[in-house]
Parts: C-alpha cells; structure tokens; sequence
C-alpha cells in the first residue's frame, strides 16, 4: 500500500494522539519525564509550534485570497442582475447556515463535561466587550495596516473586499497591482500545503497532550460535536433549501433531490465542490431544464464563495470550544461570528485545510483559544465530506431560483414523468 493520504494521516494522529494521552494518563506515573519532558515538553512545544504556523497564515491568506475572490467577480455595475441575485442568495444562506448551527449547538451542548481550562496556561477569558453599535463601527478601520498587524479580521475583510471591487474596476490600469495579489495568493496556497503537511503531528501532540490531562472525559463531547454538526446540515440541506426552492419557485423540493442526489453522493466521496463543477452544471440542465448560461455563471462562483458547510461547521465549533474552555459568549459575540463566518466564506480557498485555518480566524474574532480546533481536526475529514455535499446542494438551489426569475428553466424538464405522478 502506498503512504497515506493527508487526511487519513491526521485521523490517524488523532487516535495515535488520543491513545498515548490516555496511556499518560492512566499508567505513566506523575514525574520529571511525564509532566516535564513529554506533557510540557515535547507535545507542548510540537503541538503549539503548529498551531503558532496556522495562526501566521490567518491573515495573509484571508486578505490575498478576498482581494482575488472579489477581484474576479469583476466590478458590481457589470455583474448584472444575476449576479447581484447570486451573491445575495449566497451570502444570506451562509447567515442562516451559522445562525442554525449555533442554535443547534447550544441545544446540543457538546462542550459540556469537556474541561479543557487546565490544558490552556493563558487567560482565555473575553475582555469587555463593546456594545453593537460600536462593533459595528470597529468593522470600518482607521487604519488598515493596523489591522492587518493586529489580527482585527472583520476590519481586514472589509479592506480586502473594497481592494479587489476597485481592482476589477480599474481593469488594465490597476493589473501589476492585480497581478501582484494573485501571485502572493499562489504563494500563500503553496505555504498553507507546507503547513498541512505537519498537521498529523500536530495533531498526535496536542491531543496526546490533551488526552493526557482529562482522560476518558472527551470522547462523549467529540461525539456531541459530530452530531451537533451533521444536524445542523441536514436542517440546512433539506429544510433551509427546500423551503426556500419552495417559496420562490413552486417547484418540487422532493423532485429535486431526487435528481439531484447523484451529484451530492458524488460530492461527498470526493469532498471536494470543484470536483462536482461539470457534474453540477450538466444535471441542472439535462434533469431540471436550468438553462447553461445561467448555471455556467453561479455554479463556478458558489464553489468558490458559497461555504455554508464549513460555517455550519464553524458555528458549531465556536461553541464547542466556548463550552469546552468556560467562556461566556454573549449575542454581540456570537454576531460578530455570523458575520465573520458569512464574509469569510468569500474567501474560503480550495485547499485542503484552509476552512480549519479560517475558523481559528472565527476564534480570534471572539477570543477563543485555538486549541480546541486540535481535536475538530482529527474528524474532520468525514464531517467534510457531508459538508461538500450541502455546499453544492446551496450552489444547485440559487442556480435553479436564478434560472426561474430570469425565464432561463424549462419547468417540463424538470419534472418530466414526476408531473403526472403529482399532478403538477
């Protein structure tokens, strides 16, 4: 067999962490070696050195890969009403995606009964914060690099955006400049797979470091996480769609996912939304009449931008994490998540790993300590593979909405013999 892929290494460190915490746990007597070289030695030091690499890539990345994303949308007068109906679907699905997810988890609760506040040496407590009218405005930055150099990432996602719209506007004129930022783009993708490579690592240190303070005690709370996210995106998938398929088209949700399926099985097994790109384009227009010039615009550009499964994901996560370290998260807190999950979604790159990157983003946005994204990661790969599929499914439904507003879907193809058998 050939070396495994980088997913399956880092669910593999995951177990090979977890088992040797507990092994620290329950046998290696309490001592120099234990505490001091392997506890607050070497997982310490590996484990933190990792997340210390993913936390540099924050900024850089998110700023280069919006500035591009919205850069390539081209300038808002020319996007045209399709255009300015995709986007808006797109990013309003994404605010409804992290809303339920976070309702979801606070019903669910699975941080509770994880206390991970003595794997944490730092305060991890929130300062004051401001009220909403003022969160509001600290969005806006009197100055930008400051923000770049501070980390103050909703601020750094307006600039970025604001570059790329006048960046596309310029065209020509501005294209050393626009050809700058893509090129550091590339550069920052190449370093985020440098990166990834160590995750497996990573991943062993922190959660053997982990496992060795609290034992037996984070396999239950694991497990609330998966749950929590998974209905999560099923709410969103058949409920949050459909009813929105329902009410601005008339059509079937019922016959859609049903001709539909094909592809999000498809999505799933290969958890990647660009992969399903043709597959997506050619049952939208074989199976339910959705016209090519519409879905060729809005399939592209929701693979790219359209994130609601890894805001679901991050959603949960936030509270997870908030309930795993006893932080307090207030409604201002757990807006400022909607929104910078909503913004962050745009640029959200296809490469493996960077929608972890840009939740420890979400973290720092409420100050949460980033060392509970080391026990997400280990099962991430098959709440990623659910994930995909919802992404795609959202791309599908703005794509037929768009198409029906605009005149561009054949309604007889889309329910072909379903017609007579509902009587529509």
């Amino acid at each position: 067999m050939g070396k495994p892929g980088l997913t399956t290494a880092i669910f593999i460190g995951l177990l090979m962490g977890a088992a040797a915490g507990i092994l620290f746990h329950y046998v290696v007597p309490a001592g120099p070696f234990r505490d001091g070289l392997m506890i607050d030695g070497i997982f310490y030091v590996i484990g933190n050195g990792f997340l210390r690499l993913m936390q540099m890539l924050v900024v850089p990345l998110v700023f280069c890969s919006l500035v591009c994303g919205s850069m390539a949308m081209g300038d808002t007068g020319k996007l045209g009403r399709i255009g300015v109906k995709t986007l808006g679907f797109y990013l309003v699905t994404t605010a409804l995606a992290i809303t339920a997810a976070i309702l979801t988890a606070n019903v669910i609760n699975p941080g509770q009964g994880l206390d991970m506040s003595s794997i944490e040496a730092a305060d991890v407590s929130i300062a004051e914060r401001a009220g909403l009218a003022d969160t509001l405005l600290d969005i806006i930055p009197t100055n930008p690099i400051h923000a770049l150099a501070s980390g103050d990432m909703l601020s750094i996602i307006l600039f970025a955006l604001l570059v790329g719209v006048i960046l596309a506007g310029l065209g020509e004129s501005a294209e050393t400049v626009g050809n700058f930022f893509g090129q550091f783009n590339d550069v920052m993708m190449q370093m985020t797979v440098m990166v990834m490579k160590l995750a497996p690592y990573g991943v062993f240190c922190l959660t053997a470091r982990t496992f060795s303070g609290i034992g037996f005690d984070a396999f239950v709370p694991l497990l609330k996480y998966m749950a929590g996210v998974l209905l999560a995106l099923v709410i969103q998938c058949v409920v949050v769609y459909m009813v929105i398929l329902r009410i601005f088209t008339g059509l079937s949700p019922r016959v859609f996912l049903k001709k539909f399926l094909p592809v999000m099985g498809f999505a799933f097994s290969t958890a990647t939304s660009n992969a399903t790109i043709p597959m997506s384009i050619e049952t939208l227009h074989r199976k339910m009449g959705v016209s090519k010039r519409v879905s060729s615009f809005t399939i592209p550009l929701g693979a790219t931008i359209n994130m609601d499964g890894t805001a679901i994901m991050q959603g949960v996560a936030v509270v997870f994490a908030a309930q795993a370290f006893g932080i307090h998260l207030s409604v201002a807190d757990y807006l400022t998540v909607i929104l910078t999950a909503t913004l962050a979604s745009i640029g959200t790159a296809g490469v493996p790993g960077v929608g972890l990157i840009t939740l420890s983003m979400v973290f720092a946005s409420v100050g949460l300590p980033v060392e509970a994204i080391a026990l997400i990661m280990g099962i991430d790969r098959i709440l990623d593979m659910s994930r995909t599929a919802v992404n795609i499914t959202g791309d599908a439904v703005c794509t037929t909405i768009v198409a029906s507003q605009d005149g561009s879907l054949d309604r007889g193809v889309f329910y072909g013999t379903e017609m007579m058998r509902e009587g529509e």
